[in-house]
C-alpha cells in the first residue's frame, strides 16, 4: 500500500437538533401549558492516533467527514438525543493544522485523542419561553450548525530504523531484501519519491528518499523527508561503494571502473551528516550505523578493507553488503535485530 504522508481532509461537526412547539395533554385540561423539548447537541469530531502508518490512505476520497445530527426535541419536555461523534484515525506522529484558524496538534502516543470540532447546540423548545404574559408561547429555536474546517495532516514516521543516504545508495534495494516492501528501484536518482515501509520481524524499517547537499534548505526533495527521520530510533546511513571507484569512459561510450578513490564515499557521508546537523531536531545525535553498499564494485578485497578501516575511524558500527551476496545481507539483518533489541 502506498504511504500517504500529506493530505488535506474536510470535516464537519453535527448540526444541533431543533427545539419544538408541543403542549401538555392532560385529562380535563383542554388547553395545557407548553411542553416542547430541546433539540440534542450535534456530534463532535475527534482525531485519534493509531499504529498504522498507512491510515491516511483511507481519506484520499474528497468527501466531508461529518458527525451525526442531534435529534429534534419531543413532547412532554423530552430532550432530543445527541448526535453521534466521529473519530478520525490518523498515524502516530501526525501533525494536524486547522487551515481555517492555524491551530495545531501533534499526536505522538498511541490512543491519544483530541477534540477538533464542536457540534452545534440544540435549539430550545417552547417550554423555555412561557411567562406570566405569554402562557402559550408558539416560539421554538432551531439547532445551531456544527463547526467545520479543513485540516492539513503531515506525517512524521515513527520507524525503528530509517535508511538515509544519497540517491542510489541502495536504500530501496536493501529494504526489499529485508522485507516484503516491494519498493520501486531504478538506476536513476530519486526513484523513491515517497517513503517506503517494511515489516522486519515486528520492527518498522523506513526507506527515506535520497537526500542531497542543501536538502535542509529545500533542495532536491527538500525538508519534507528530513522530518520523517525525526522520530526514528536508529539511522542506518547507506554509502555506495560506487563512489569509491574512478569511472573511465571508453571509446565506445561505455564506462568501466578502474582505480579506487577514497574521496567520494567519505564526502557523501559527510555531506548527509551536514544536512542532518543543519536541519536540527536532534537528528545528528541519533544512534547511527554505517552500511557500505554495492561492495561488489571492488575487484580487490584490499580496496574494500581500506574503506572499512577509514569509516571505522568514525567510531560507529560499520557493515558491508552486496545484494549479490545473500550471506552479507543475512549478517546485516542479524546485527540489526541485535541493535533493536538493545534499545
Amino acid at each position: 500500500m502506498q504511504l500517504i504522508d500529506e493530505i488535506t481532509i474536510k470535516a464537519k461537526a453535527g448540526h444541533g437538533g431543533d427545539g419544538v412547539v408541543r403542549w401538555r395533554q392532560e385529562k380535563f385540561i383542554p388547553k395545557g401549558g407548553p411542553a416542547g423539548g430541546d433539540g440534542g447537541k450535534g456530534g463532535d469530531v475527534y482525531l485519534r492516533a493509531i499504529r498504522d502508518p498507512f491510515a491516511l490512505a483511507r481519506y484520499k476520497r474528497a468527501i466531508v467527514h461529518e458527525a451525526g445530527r442531534g435529534d429534534d426535541g419531543g413532547e412532554a419536555k423530552r430532550h432530543g438525543a445527541n448526535g453521534k461523534d466521529i473519530i478520525l484515525d490518523i498515524p502516530i506522529g501526525s501533525v494536524v493544522t486547522n487551515v481555517e484558524n492555524g491551530m495545531k496538534w501533534e499526536l505522538t502516543q498511541e490512543g491519544e485523542q483530541v477534540l477538533v470540532l464542536y457540534g452545534g447546540h440544540g435549539g430550545l423548545g417552547n417550554e423555555h419561553f412561557k411567562s406570566s404574559l405569554n402562557t402559550t408561547p408558539l416560539k421554538a429555536t432551531p439547532g445551531k450548525s456544527g463547526e467545520r474546517a479543513e485540516f492539513f495532516i503531515e506525517l512524521s514516521l515513527f520507524a525503528d530504523i530509517g535508511f538515509v543516504g544519497l540517491p542510489n545508495a541502495g536504500k530501496s534495494s536493501l529494504l526489499n531484501s529485508l522485507t516484503n516492501a516491494k519498493a520501486k528501484i531504478g538506476e536513476y536518482a530519486f526513484t523513491t519519491l515517497d517513503p517506503n515501509l517494511g515489516d522486519f520481524h515486528g520492527y518498522i524499517l523506513a526507506d527515506i528518499p535520497g537526500l542531497i547537499e542543501g536538502a535542509s534548505e529545500g533542495k532536491g526533495l527538500g525538508t519534507k523527508f528530513l522530518r520523517h527521520i525525526t522520530h526514528t530510533r536508529i539511522l542506518a546511513h547507506l554509502v555506495s561503494c560506487e563512489l569509491g571507484v574512478n569511472k573511465i569512459l571508453t571509446k565506445k561510450g561505455e564506462t568501466s571502473k578502474k582505480s579506487a578513490s577514497s574521496d567520494g564515499m567519505m564526502k557523501a557521508y559527510k555531506d548527509i551528516r551536514a544536512e542532518l546537523e543543519s536541519y536540527g531536531h536532534g537528528l545528528a545525535e541519533k544512534d547511527e550505523v554505517i552500511v557500505l553498499t554495492k561492495t561488489d564494485v571492488f575487484s580487490d578485497s584490499k580496496e574494500l578493507e581500506a574503506r572499512i578501516k577509514e569509516f571505522k575511524k568514525l567510531k560507529k558500527p560499520v557493515f558491508t553488503i552486496s545484494l549479490f551476496d545473500e550471506k552479507s545481507v543475512k549478517m546485516l539483518a542479524d546485527e540489526i535485530i541485535k541493535l533493536l533489541k538493545k534499545k
